[in-house]
């Protein structure tokens, strides 16, 4: 009995570490000092309160566990709320609200998603839903052409 009740208890830990990775979010300062400390691509995402396809990418695509892996090992991840007024953050001598910045970004339509390079410069926009496979696609191309903010 003792024996099922520890496999049952290492199963359930196993499952549950497993249940906790996810995508390494941070706000969009944060992430633009550890980028100073170790240089890495940002990746964006751009959304709304109201965006149901925003929702969908929470619920999906951004739990696959390849999603999670990749994300984490080649960017940082920022959620940048496109309608947010109220929070504001210190940027390359400005001060800019996440809807200011948004719209710095020229976001206009959601979810999408900024990769900005090391240099801190816009590189390209990846708008709209995507499935997990689609969404390491575009990621994937962009990363392998090495953009530079070029």
């Amino acid at each position: 009995m003792r024996k099922i009740v520890l496999i049952a208890f290492t199963l359930f830990l196993g499952f549950a570490a497993q249940a906790q990775e996810e995508i390494k979010w941070m706000k969009f300062e944060d992430a633009v000092a550890a980028n100073q400390e170790n240089p890495k691509m940002l990746l964006v995402d751009v959304y709304t309160d109201w965006c149901g396809w925003c929702k969908k990418m929470d619920a999906l695509t951004f739990k696959d566990p390849s999603v999670i892996d990749y994300v984490n090992d080649q960017f940082y991840a920022v959620k940048l709320n496109a309608e947010d007024d109220n929070r504001t953050f210190d940027f390359m001598g400005k001060k800019y609200s996440e809807a200011e910045m948004a719209a710095v970004m020229r976001v206009r339509s959601f979810p999408n998603f900024v990769i900005i390079d090391p240099t801190l410069k816009n590189i390209t926009q990846l708008p709209g839903y995507r499935e997990p496979e689609q969404f390491l696609e575009g990621l994937g191309y962009i990363v392998k052409k090495g953009f530079r903010g070029q």
